[in-house]
């Protein structure tokens, strides 16, 4: 995956994603990592790691309260000290891509609404707040420390990289997007997938393969329409998919259609 992404970018929206904003906070960092992903393909690599790491720790911690002696202390600060490093890392890269998308977002997305888009995480607070990496590191090694017994009972740890969630906000209503309409948080998605794709081209002069699954369902006609002229005018393919061949003819002979029947693929004349 990794290698793949030396050469070339994906984003992708699935109507699992619908309710991105309404689910629990793991979705939400999937989602944010996957944009950070297409500026640094070695960030896949550093939260695979970090949650190694975490792993571990929580093993060592539970397999010696259970036995009922201390964990192995200096196997214990090489774990934290890894995991430390790793997370800077992936909180540094979420707050950078944060900060870059609320800039585009900032420009025309009409009619899909601007969407503003936060961390909420400790690592990124204090990363955000000015304090060097190196000051971060230690405030976390501190805290994995400070935190052991209560890790050793709860499991995994209760400050890092890993607790922390995406936020958005519906920018000309100044209402979190889990407040909004189920169309709303739909728009919102599109626009920040669109604000995504056009940061990608414009920091990597390569446009990202779209694949939009039963996006176009559920607009209505002004943002459907805005939608595929958008999309027209991205300089990557395109992959569409529905269950209603009527949502795609408004593209007329600038989509190439498949028909997907009984397992078989057939290209439309």
């Amino acid at each position: 995956q990794t290698a793949l992404a030396e050469h070339l970018q994906m984003a992708w929206l699935t109507p699992a994603m619908d309710g991105l904003f309404r689910e629990g906070a793991s979705e939400r960092r999937r989602f944010l990592d996957r944009l950070v992903f297409a500026f640094d393909p070695s960030h896949a690599g550093r939260v695979t790691r970090y949650e190694k790491l975490l792993r571990e720790r929580a093993k060592l911690l539970k397999d010696a309260a259970e036995a009922g002696r201390p964990p192995d202390a200096t196997w214990l600060d090489s774990l934290e000290a890894g995991m430390t490093e790793t997370a800077v890392a992936i909180a540094a890269g979420r707050l950078t891509l944060v900060e870059r998308l609320n800039r585009v977002a900032a420009t025309d997305l009409e009619p899909f609404p601007a969407a503003d888009i936060s961390l909420d995480g400790q690592p990124e607070a204090w990363l955000a707040a000015g304090a060097p990496s190196g000051v971060v590191e230690d405030r976390l090694a501190k805290a994995l420390a400070a935190g052991r017994q209560a890790d050793a009972q709860a499991g995994g740890a209760g400050l890092g990289p890993h607790r922390t969630d995406l936020t958005a906000e519906h920018r000309l209503k100044s209402m979190p997007a889990n407040l909004c309409s189920t169309g709303e948080q739909k728009a919102l998605l599109i626009a920040i997938t669109l604000a995504h794709g056009r940061l990608v081209t414009a920091e990597t002069g390569q446009a990202p393969i779209l694949l939009l699954d039963e996006v176009a369902a559920h607009l209505d006609e002004a943002r459907r329409q805005a939608l595929f002229e958008r999309l027209a005018a991205h300089q990557a393919q395109v992959w569409m998919t529905g269950t209603d061949a009527n949502i795609f003819k408004d593209l007329g002979s600038a989509a190439t259609r498949i028909t997907i029947t009984g397992g078989m693929a057939q290209k439309d004349a």
